[in-house]
C-alpha cells in the first residue's frame, strides 16, 4: 500500500519529504482504513502486489487517529488546508443509508497495468451487491476515474482546498 501511494497526488502533497512519508504513511494507512482488516474486507491480489481496504457499514476511519497523524506531521503552514480537504470529504460521505466505503486501494507500482485493481474491485463490488448497498470512494489520483466509472462510481464533485490537489468523491448506487 505505502509503495502504491507513493505517486498520489494528495498523499505526497500532505507528505513531500520522502522520509516523513516512508515512516508516517503506514501509520495513516491503518489509521484511514486498517478497520477493513478487523471487518474481514481487506483484500489482497497476486500475493500483496495490490490491496484494497473496503470498511462495512458501520465501520469509519479511526477520526482521532488520524488528526494526531495530521496535527503531528503535517507541515504548520498546510494544515489548515489538509484539514479542509478531509472535512469536505466526509460531507459527500453518504450518511443518510448505510454504505459501503473504500478509503484505500493501491498496486505496487511494478505490477501497474496488469488488471489486479478491476479484480479487487470486482471481487470487492460483488459482496456489496450482495448486500445491495450502495459504495463510495475518494479518488486522490485522477488516473484512476476511469477504472471507478468502469466499475460503476459516477463523480459527485470535486474537493481542492488551497494548494491541495483535486480530490474526487465517487458513488456507486445499490444494485440488485
Amino acid at each position: 500500500m505505502t509503495l502504491g501511494f507513493a505517486n498520489d497526488p494528495l498523499v505526497r502533497w500532505m507528505l513531500p519529504d520522502a522520509v516523513s512519508y516512508l515512516r508516517v504513511f503506514p501509520e495513516i494507512i491503518d489509521a484511514f482504513g486498517g478497520g477493513a482488516i478487523a471487518a474481514g474486507s481487506a483484500y489482497v491480489a497476486d500475493e500483496g502486489n495490490a490491496v484494497a481496504l473496503w470498511l462495512p457499514p458501520g465501520e469509519s476511519p479511526d477520526d482521532e487517529r488520524m488528526e494526531q497523524l495530521m496535527g503531528e506531521n503535517i507541515a504548520p503552514d498546510m494544515l489548515d488546508e489538509v484539514v479542509a480537504v478531509f472535512e469536505e470529504m466526509e460531507a459527500y460521505h453518504p450518511h443518510d443509508e448505510p454504505c459501503w466505503y473504500l478509503p484505500l486501494i493501491a498496486a505496487d507500482p511494478a505490477w501497474l497495468g496488469r488488471g489486479l485493481g478491476g479484480m479487487l474491485m470486482k471481487h470487492a463490488l460483488r459482496r456489496v451487491d450482495e448486500d445491495g448497498l450502495p459504495a463510495y470512494l475518494e479518488s486522490s489520483n485522477p488516473r484512476n476515474i476511469s477504472l471507478y466509472e468502469r466499475h460503476g462510481f459516477a463523480v459527485m464533485g470535486e474537493i481542492q482546498r488551497g494548494t491541495s490537489p483535486v480530490v474526487t468523491p465517487m458513488l456507486r448506487p445499490a444494485r440488485s
